[in-house]
């Protein structure tokens, strides 16, 4: 019994030799299959039809609770670049803001991260339906800081 063993385990390490493979070296004729997101290959593959779903409606919802979503949407966003402009945004604008603003803000943070970390800091041009936005005008001029106030996360 051990000596089948022992050929076994022969046997299972003759079969690792063999079916070894070569790393191929035309990789780089191929090209990446996997392309950034939002670079110019992406945004060229990128159709209507990758749209995100529209979010379902929160009927109901108190301004208190409202406020409260805001705050905690902003701040555990998925990056920290987004986290940090948007929760220090909220920290100091939400306590002003009128329940239509709040609206219109929670309607924002739909958007995707990068889409509104680039539509703040200037790098791309907001679509045709934030182009008006006085929400994301309040957010380009936060996000300039023009008072190079030394930001960090605040607390919850």
């Amino acid at each position: 019994m051990l000596q089948n063993f022992g050929q076994c385990t022969l046997t299972s390490t003759r079969r690792l030799l063999v079916a070894r493979r070569t790393f191929s070296v035309t990789w780089h004729r191929r090209g990446d299959p996997w392309v950034l997101p939002n670079s110019p290959e992406h945004l060229a593959q990128t159709t209507m039809e990758d749209i995100p779903p529209t979010p379902l409606p929160r009927l109901n919802e108190s301004v208190d609770t409202l406020r409260a979503r805001l705050v905690y949407q902003s701040r555990k966003r998925g990056t920290l670049e987004s986290d940090l402009l948007l929760s220090t945004f909220a920290k100091d604008n939400l306590s002003s803001m009128s329940e239509a603003e709040m609206r219109e803000y929670d309607s924002l943070l739909d958007e995707a991260d990068w889409d509104i970390y680039y539509w703040a800091t200037g790098k791309r041009v907001p679509p045709e339906r934030w182009s008006n936005s006085e929400i994301l005008k309040r957010l380009t001029f936060h996000a300039k800081n023009e008072g190079k106030v030394v930001r960090k996360m605040p607390e919850l």
